[in-house]
């Protein structure tokens, strides 16, 4: 289900300014969940709430889309649908639209058989999309994903496909340049479909989704459902995702990848894990309020022990809520200085732009603030095969009294240095005297140079 949400987070930027090309970031600070993400999570929540018994699952899909789609009110939805949501008698209103296709990816993954895989489409799709082409976008998206977690090859899914729903009978080159924007699922789910069918691995994938333009997040949303069932999801792209959602939503997303585990791989694409285990590693977990601690010794005195028994800790979801980014963001800046506050009121005041523009002004305001910041750099050898030459470069920097660490990941070593701020300067000369080593001028990703600190050696 993560693959729909990334898929549209990425697109969110490129629905109506499209990229013709498979060049580009994947996240950037205009990034955001659209009305893909949101409804994917209600239809996501319907499903949990059915505890496998889905005979109740369009009541359920009702209330927790109207719910939903209430708190996120600007997420993006269609004037029909918004009506829907405030509609005191809900009513389907035959709607060809590809909202059906981009929200039903908990069906195919919840699936035990094709056979749920269309009941559970049909049953979350028919409460507004009962057109018959809403129905049958959903329905082939979430059969292809049932198809595709349940080990079938492109061929065969493909197969399917055109024998059942559409024939596909374009490539996305032959449709780069004049496609153009359209929101039914005749006129976007095949498109979705092909960018899958082309691509070699998952980020390829959402990549073939975006260039092709249109409704760029709702496409993206389509292939990256369908993807990450085929491929799995690289840890490094969860991760970053993850940060555009709120607790609310990683809550949700947490508790559906536990119940209906989809893979993922690590940095280095040879460990498959359960995209839950990644997830699991970046929420906080706390002992449940109505547990009881036992504390023992002296409460006046300097040593008291408090331990509790047989409790599980629990998840804590409350750090993804991002809504006291923005007053943190303004404390940095004026730290930093008035040039970046200038930039900064380009960034507008929402959550997300606040939050990311962090992270960039702490780079473009380096020389003022970033003295008590404590980066990772990672060495480069002319020859990355040259463990002497690397190990040699780390012992100087360690003799320099930096914190080092070394690590090999398919039996090519790499070493890595944590400076702070303009200490960095200090430590490239440090390695003058290697010839054929430096350090990278960027520093690293957080997430990942607190991996390596936590991992490496």
């Amino acid at each position: 289900m993560i693959g729909a949400i990334i898929g549209d987070i990425v697109g969110s930027r490129f629905e109506r300014v499209n990229h013709k090309s498979k060049e580009f970031e994947l996240f950037d600070r205009k990034c955001r969940p659209t009305d893909d993400s949101v409804m994917t999570l209600a239809i996501a929540k319907a499903i949990l709430e059915c505890k496998g018994n889905f005979e109740n699952l369009s009541q359920k899909a009702i209330s927790n889309m109207q719910e939903f789609g209430r708190i996120y009110k600007k997420a993006g939805y269609g004037r029909s649908f918004i009506k829907w949501i405030w509609a005191d008698d809900p009513q389907p209103y035959n709607s060809y639209g590809n909202g059906s296709a981009m929200r039903v990816s908990p069906c195919g993954y919840a699936a035990t058989s094709i056979e749920e895989a269309k009941e559970l489409s049909a049953m979350v799709t028919k409460v507004t999309h009962n057109h018959p082409e809403g129905m049958k976008g959903a329905e082939a998206v979430a059969v292809a994903i049932y198809l595709a977690k349940t080990g079938k090859s492109k061929e065969d899914i493909k197969q399917y496909i055109q024998d059942n729903y559409y024939n596909i009978d374009f490539t996305i080159d032959q449709i780069r340049l004049e496609y153009e924007f359209d929101v039914s699922c005749q006129g976007s789910v095949p498109v979705a479909l092909e960018a899958f069918f082309e691509s070699t691995d998952f980020e390829d994938a959402i990549r073939n989704a975006i260039s092709v333009g249109g409704d760029s997040d709702t496409i993206a949303a389509m292939t990256g459902s369908i993807a990450e069932a085929f491929y799995g999801v690289p840890e490094e792209t969860i991760d970053s995702a993850i940060d555009f959602l709120d607790g609310r939503e990683m809550e949700i997303l947490y508790y559906f990848e536990k119940e209906y585990p989809s893979k993922a791989f690590d940095e280095d694409g040879e460990t498959t894990i359960s995209i839950f285990c990644v997830l699991d590693k970046s929420v906080d977990k706390v002992i449940p309020a109505e547990t009881t601690i036992t504390i023992d010794g002296d409460l006046d005195g300097d040593v008291v022990h408090a331990w509790v028994d047989n409790v599980d800790m629990i998840p804590d979801f409350s750090s993804f809520d991002k809504s006291d980014r923005i007053e943190e963001t303004k404390e940095f800046l004026e730290k930093a200085g008035s040039d970046v506050v200038k930039t900064a009121k380009k960034a507008g005041e929402g959550i997300f732009a606040a939050a990311k523009f962090t992270i960039d002004s702490i780079n473009k305001a380096k020389d003022k603030v970033v003295d008590n910041l404590e980066n990772c750099y990672e060495l480069c050898a002319d020859n990355p095969e040259d463990t002497e030459r690397i190990m040699r470069a780390v012992k100087l920097l360690n003799a320099a009294g930096y914190d080092t660490r070394v690590k090999v990941t398919s039996g090519t070593m790499r070493g890595y240095v944590f400076a702070k701020g303009l200490e960095f300067s200090k430590a490239v000369t440090v390695l003058e005297s290697e010839e054929g080593i430096s350090l990278k001028d960027k520093p690293m990703d957080k997430k990942k140079a607190d991996k390596i600190k936590k991992n490496a050696k």
